[in-house]
């Protein structure tokens, strides 16, 4: 039973009673992430969601970690690039602590200044992790030449020059301008009474006031290139990518069986031909990262630096496969049995059908029932993907990071062609 209420202020509250589970995993989620900061301030979003639990007046850092580990519960956040979101997991005769938990953190965290710079020095740590993380660190390089200068083209976690910029007047700033009632959801799944919820979150959040509206970013423009950063490495990572859907367009779920079948498990084609057939790459995957205006579906491969031109080559090929080959009957019947199954492991727990709650609250503003999503996907045919393959996988969208030892041949955007 899902229920979804608007408090007095703008607070919308969406939930889900699941009576045989004993859990209950709460969300506050704010709809601004990282594609809303100018580049001045880029990571300013994240940096806020580290000081939120660094102390209140009345609960300092370590009060907030033991009142949660004395329960056996889970208390943590994260910040994408169009929300931000605090969280707890609980079992349900625990819910009130942390609802309480949760407010304390969300309203009244201190940014003390001293937690404020030992902060600063986590997050330059966190980014120089990343930098050495090169089969991760090769995503953001990604967006940073896909996406061009537009937001969605920053790390989330922002850059050195920009965190050591941010001041404690302008962190409390954007907290004030994006933390306001019409922009908060707070999600809730599990052992829960939606009406006991109500009461509870209406008197803790009753001082929220309504903001000013998220600022709308620029429709994000898009085109192609290949480039290589310079890093001594003994295997060279690359991203080869191209435009998709948004979150809430209507063939989104062409899109979703079309990456099953490119890269999206182990029995895909990418991961079949690369892999285990030719030994290419240890790792090979493709995905979908989709926004509310814009998408991009994305193969990754970790390779030597002289097989990378066969890699490539066989992922342009099985591109272009999919734009002149309809899918097979036994491939696109697997492919919706393997994401209709994914989809229902994963609403198990109680924190994914929070977070589903959630986003089906920011991208399309209700709840997308199971059933609609299943019917969804038994309405796809191998046709559909074939005309959505012959629109995405365009030579014109093509884009090609390569992470790496110098000393490459690089391909050229004109040798990109499917």
């Amino acid at each position: 039973m899902v229920n979804k209420s608007i408090l007095d202020n703008g607070i919308r509250v969406v939930t889900e009673k699941i009576p045989s589970v004993h859990s209950v995993s709460i969300g506050i989620w704010v709809t601004s992430g990282s594609r809303h900061e100018s580049v001045e301030k880029n990571g300013v979003t994240h940096f806020i969601e580290h000081l939120m639990f660094k102390g209140t007046p009345t609960r300092s850092a370590l009060d907030i970690a033991r009142e949660i580990d004395a329960v056996g519960g889970v208390l943590n956040a994260f910040t994408g690039r169009e929300y931000v979101c605090y969280y707890a997991k609980v079992l349900s005769t625990h819910l009130t602590m942390a609802v309480n938990l949760l407010a304390d953190i969300f309203l009244n965290s201190k940014f003390d200044s001293e937690e404020i710079e030992k902060e600063r020095k986590v997050i330059l740590q966190e980014i120089n992790m990343l930098e050495d993380t090169p089969d991760d660190f090769i995503h953001d390089l990604y967006c940073q030449n896909f996406w061009k200068e537009h937001p969605l083209g920053r790390p989330i976690v922002g850059t050195e020059e920009s965190v050591e910029s941010l001041t404690r007047d302008f962190l409390l700033d954007h907290k004030s301008d994006t933390y306001c009632a019409d922009n908060i959801i707070i999600a809730a799944a599990g052992n829960v009474d939606h009406e006991d919820l109500i009461r509870l979150v209406s008197v803790l959040f009753k001082n929220l006031v309504p903001g000013k509206p998220v600022a709308e970013t620029l429709h994000p423009l898009h085109g192609n290139g290949v480039l290589h950063f310079e890093k001594e490495l003994e295997q060279l990572h690359l991203c080869l990518g191209t435009k998709a859907l948004p979150q809430n367009h209507a063939r989104r779920y062409e899109s979703y069986i079309l990456n099953a079948v490119l890269g999206g498990s182990m029995s895909s084609r990418l991961f079949q031909e690369v892999r285990e057939k030719q030994g290419l790459a240890y790792s090979i995957y493709s995905y979908v990262a989709s926004h509310s205006d814009s998408g991009s579906l994305v193969v990754y491969a970790g390779t030597s630096q002289e097989r990378m031109d066969e890699v490539v080559e066989i992922i342009l090929r099985e591109m272009h496969r999919l734009k002149v080959d309809p899918l097979t009957r036994d491939e696109l019947s697997a492919a919706k049995e393997q994401l209709k199954g994914n989809i229902l492991l994963s609403l198990e727990s109680s924190d994914n059908r929070m977070s589903k709650l959630a986003k089906n609250e920011v991208y399309f503003g209700k709840y997308q029932s199971l059933k609609d999503i299943m019917n969804s996907f038994d309405q796809v045919t191998a046709e559909t993907v074939q005309e959505l393959s012959c629109e995405l996988f365009s030579a014109s969208s093509l884009n090609l990071v390569l992470l790496g030892k110098s000393g490459l041949a690089l391909p050229t955007v004109s040798s990109l062609i499917l």
